[in-house]
C-alpha cells in the first residue's frame, strides 16, 4: 500500500508541475469555453476523431473487454470535462464510440483527417499514438488484428516508423516484466482490501484504483512514454489482482 501512496503523490506532483506550462491550454476548459456542443462539431474535433480511433483499436480483436471498457469510460469523463455541457458531451462521445467500433472501413480516412489537424505538432502526434498503443496493451497482450489497426493509423498519421516501433517495443518489454501476484494475500494487499471484505467492497476499491492510475489523455499532454508505461503497468497489476480474487471466490 505504501508504494501506491508514493506513486499517487508523485503523480499529483507531476500533474501540478505540468499545469504550469502554457501548452496544457491546448486541451482545457478555457480553450473550449466557446465550443458549441453538438454531435457534428464533436465528430469533427481532434478529440472526437481520436475517440473514433480509440473505438477502432478497442474493437480490433472483436470485443471490448471489461478493463478496456472501464478505461474508455474514464476517458469519456476526462475529455467531456473540458467541454461545456460535460454530460451532453459524454453522451455524444459514447455515441460516436459505439458507432465507430462497428466500422473498419474509415480508419485511414479518420487518421488522415487527424493528421491534417495536428501535422505541425509532433508532441500531439506522439501523445495520441502513444495512448492508442497503450490501450492495445492494457489487457495484457496485443493481437495481430490490433497491431494491424495500430500500424494502419500510424501510417495514415505519417507517424515516424522508428518512433512507433520504439514505443511499441517499450510497452512490450514492460508487459513482459509484469509478474502476476504470487498469492491471494498479495492481491488483497495491492487493492487495499481484506479477505473478509465482500466482493462489492473489493469491486469499489478496484474501480477506484483503476480510475486513479489510468493513463489520462488530457493530463498526459507533454509527458513522455514513461508516464504512459507506468500507468499501464499499474493498471494491469491492479486488474490481475482483482481477477485473481474473483477467481478464488468462484
Amino acid at each position: 500500500m505504501g508504494n501506491i501512496i508514493v506513486l499517487a503523490i508523485l503523480a499529483a506532483v507531476f500533474y501540478y508541475i505540468f499545469k504550469s506550462y502554457a501548452r496544457y491550454s491546448d486541451y482545457s476548459k478555457e480553450a473550449f469555453k466557446n465550443f458549441s456542443v453538438s454531435k457534428e462539431a464533436l465528430q469533427k474535433s481532434e478529440l472526437g476523431i481520436f475517440v473514433a480511433l480509440v473505438a477502432k483499436v478497442a474493437k480490433a480483436d472483436g470485443k471490448v473487454d471489461a478493463l478496456e471498457a472501464q478505461l474508455i469510460g474514464i476517458m469519456f469523463d476526462d475529455i467531456a470535462g473540458i467541454f461545456p455541457e460535460p454530460h451532453k458531451t459524454k453522451e455524444i462521445l459514447k455515441e460516436i464510440f459505439n458507432e465507430e467500433k462497428e466500422r473498419s472501413d474509415n480508419i485511414e480516412q479518420l487518421a488522415q483527417t487527424l493528421a491534417r489537424s495536428i501535422k505541425t505538432n509532433k508532441a500531439k502526434q506522439q501523445q495520441f499514438m502513444g495512448f492508442l498503443i497503450q490501450l492495445s496493451f492494457v489487457d495484457g497482450e496485443v493481437s495481430k488484428s490490433e497491431e494491424q489497426v495500430l500500424q494502419q493509423i500510424a501510417e495514415a498519421l505519417a507517424f515516424d516508423p522508428q518512433t512507433y516501433h520504439a514505443i511499441f517495443n517499450q510497452f512490450e518489454k514492460m508487459m513482459q516484466n509484469i509478474q502476476p501476484k504470487a498469492n491471494i494475500e498479495d492481491a488483497y494487499k495491492l487493492l487495499g482490501v481484506n479477505a473478509a471484505d465482500d466482493l462489492d467492497t473489493i469491486k469499489k476499491a478496484y474501480r477506484k484504483l483503476v480510475k486513479q492510475y489510468h493513463p489520462d489523455i488530457i493530463k498526459s499532454q507533454g509527458k513522455d512514454e514513461a508516464y504512459m508505461q507506468e500507468a499501464t503497468a499499474k493498471t494491469q497489476e491492479i486488474n490481475q489482482a482483482y481477477e485473481m480474487i474473483k477467481k478464488a471466490r468462484g
